[in-house]
């Protein structure tokens, strides 16, 4: 084998890699929602009071109520994309079984469009199916892969450790710095923290990190003003 051929064959060129950029991505995500969301609650709170005890408890809820409704939605969408994956494949099961020969008679119609001749797409699809009839229909027709069904649980629970993960920073750096440097503290941590989230997104989808990075940390940035005005409001004209 050549050495082109080797490194060809060593390319993450398969499906489950680019499964694994999504997940990375969505965690990337979910912690910048964690970021940006109990930042601008405890930023909020903290524009009304300068008592630590209010701040811890909003946070506190702002972080457990983030992390369950980031893991039911992801449930709720996982569950449906899973369920109607798992119907397209056992449907394609039935008409393997019931029309064994129209299957592979289908199979060298998509790959003869694709390109192929005649003859050699009836000679790949009678190969591959020789091989894995399922398998090679799944991914010839609907770009499914039985064995890389998402689990929503896996997906919920991956959802919530991501936000919970993000939410700790501003959590941390409300608590600890002293009463007059808390809300500055908290900015500059959450820009800070957003700008390499924003990067790290932006490398992973492979887009521009200027433009990933900007979009993230002037959104913070929006959020927590938005939310420290508000508290400020609240507790000048003493409605909190």
């Amino acid at each position: 084998m050549s050495e082109t051929l080797k490194l060809s064959h060593n390319e993450p060129h398969d499906s489950s890699v680019a499964a694994r950029l999504n997940w990375l991505r969505a965690g990337v995500l979910g912690a910048n929602d964690g970021i940006v969301s109990v930042a601008a609650t405890v930023v909020g709170v903290a524009g009304v009071t300068n008592d630590l005890a209010p701040i811890l408890v909003a946070g506190t809820a702002a972080v457990v109520g983030g992390a369950v409704s980031m893991a039911l939605g992801e449930y709720v969408s996982v569950s449906s994309q899973s369920d109607s994956q798992r119907a397209l494949i056992e449907k394609e099961r039935q008409e393997l079984r019931d029309d064994p020969e129209g299957e592979l008679d289908e199979l060298a119609h998509i790959y003869q469009a694709k390109g192929l001749s005649e003859a050699t797409a009836r000679t790949v699809a009678e190969e591959l199916t020789a091989k894995d009839a399922l398998k090679a229909h799944l991914s010839a027709e609907l770009n499914i892969d039985e064995e890389e069904v998402v689990s929503p649980w896996h997906a919920a629970f991956a959802s919530a450790i991501a936000f919970t993960v993000g939410a700790i920073l501003p959590m941390l750096a409300i608590i600890f710095p002293p009463e007059a440097a808390r809300i500055p503290v908290t900015f500059v941590a959450v820009i800070l923290a957003l700008a390499l989230t924003g990067t790290i997104s932006a490398k992973i989808g492979g887009s521009s990190k200027r433009k990933a990075t900007i979009r993230l940390v002037v959104g913070g940035a929006l959020a927590m003003a938005f939310t420290f005005a508000v508290g400020s409001l609240l507790g000048t004209t003493g409605i909190a």
